[in-house]
């Protein structure tokens, strides 16, 4: 008899990321010298990033299941972020959850959780910061992160709640960070499945109250805005956010690729953007060589919201004379002799 459907779906999801890396990894190592011949090349190594949470819990428990049997180490990673008492407590305990997996290395890293940009942002660039860490530390190939359909749909709704446009209606990538570094595994499975495979393993899962505390704009949305949409639209709305963000990433990353292909052609001998040229382009693809310009120039990307680029947008469809536009970073777009011009201010 098999796995219980839920712990059988866990493992595939994790299975099939696995493969990947390990092609990855073969890929990057082809122009390696050669081993000698009585020394075996090392064994990757995949972390995976653990709350205690269930989601995080299954994604561990299904990395320890697999990992041995395609010749992967299996390690584990617990941020403490000190926002909660007895938070150290609970990083050891997972810690000793981890370790009675199987895996090794497994650490607790304490983190500093700062104020920019709110409670959820600060707390995720610092937990991202120690992830970052602790993959060049022990040099893994690749870290596991637990986020779920559910997490998907959410994020998708928060993307449109800012109108920041297709990118941020595309979620979360499957793959991302520097050279792939993070990968999802649970994207296509909901959040049910993975506590379900949790509890049929009689695995112990931790239940973060900020989860469910209505300060965050994450929870509200979780226990209130999903499931009044459910109520009004039927089931399948996570699904359908789902597939949103994907499709949504598909566009986007055509867009980006055509945008960075058009970049040296609207650029003058000096380099400079040339605006009768950017006006030809659709404003799709304009945008975004605008907003890779003002970044380029210093512009934190994650302050740079689609009314800064609209605004830098006028100066070349709309000119009347208007002077320069103040983008986050202290970076000014200005338009000067039919050229764009975007630099430190």
């Amino acid at each position: 008899m098999g796995p219980h459907p839920a712990v059988a779906a866990i493992r595939l999801a994790v299975r099939r990321v696995l493969h990947d890396v390990l092609t990855d990894v073969q890929r990057s190592t082809e122009n390696d010298p050669p081993h000698p011949p009585h020394e075996q090349p090392p064994q990757p190594l995949v972390l995976v990033a653990c709350s205690g949470g269930a989601d995080s819990m299954a994604l561990a428990s299904a990395l320890a299941f697999e990992a041995p049997k395609l010749g992967i180490r299996a390690g584990g990673v617990t941020v403490d972020h000190g926002l909660q008492p007895g938070s150290d407590l609970r990083a050891a305990e997972v810690v000793v959850r981890l370790t009675a997996l199987g895996l090794t290395p497994v650490e607790a890293i304490a983190v500093d959780v700062g104020r920019d940009g709110g409670p959820e942002a600060a707390a995720r660039d610092a937990r991202y910061a120690a992830l970052d860490a602790a993959a060049e530390r022990h040099s893994a190939a690749a870290v596991l992160l637990g986020h779920t359909r559910d997490d998907q749909a959410e994020t998708v709704l928060l993307g449109l709640a800012r109108g920041s446009g297709i990118r941020s209606l595309s979620g979360m990538a499957a793959t991302s960070g520097v050279a792939g570094r993070y990968r999802r595994p649970f994207l296509p499975i909901d959040r049910q499945t993975a506590r379900k495979a949790c509890m049929v393993q009689s695995l112990p899962v931790w239940d973060d109250p900020h989860n469910a505390d209505p300060a965050y704009t994450r929870s509200r949305l979780r226990h209130e805005g999903l499931p009044a949409l459910e109520k009004a639209l039927g089931k399948g709305v996570v699904e359908a956010l789902a597939r949103t963000a994907q499709l949504s990433r598909d566009d986007a990353d055509a867009l980006d690729t055509w945008a960075a292909q058009a970049d040296t052609t609207v650029r003058d001998a000096a380099g400079l953007l040339e605006c009768a040229k950017l006006y030809a382009l659709p404003p799709a693809v304009r945008r975004r060589i605008v907003r890779r310009a003002a970044i380029d120039a210093g512009a934190p990307a994650g302050s740079l919201f689609a009314r800064h680029i609209e605004e830098v947008d006028r100066l070349i469809t709309g000119w009347r004379g208007q002077g320069a536009i103040n983008l986050p970073g202290k970076v000014v777009a200005q338009r000067q002799g039919g050229r764009l011009v975007i630099r430190q201010g």
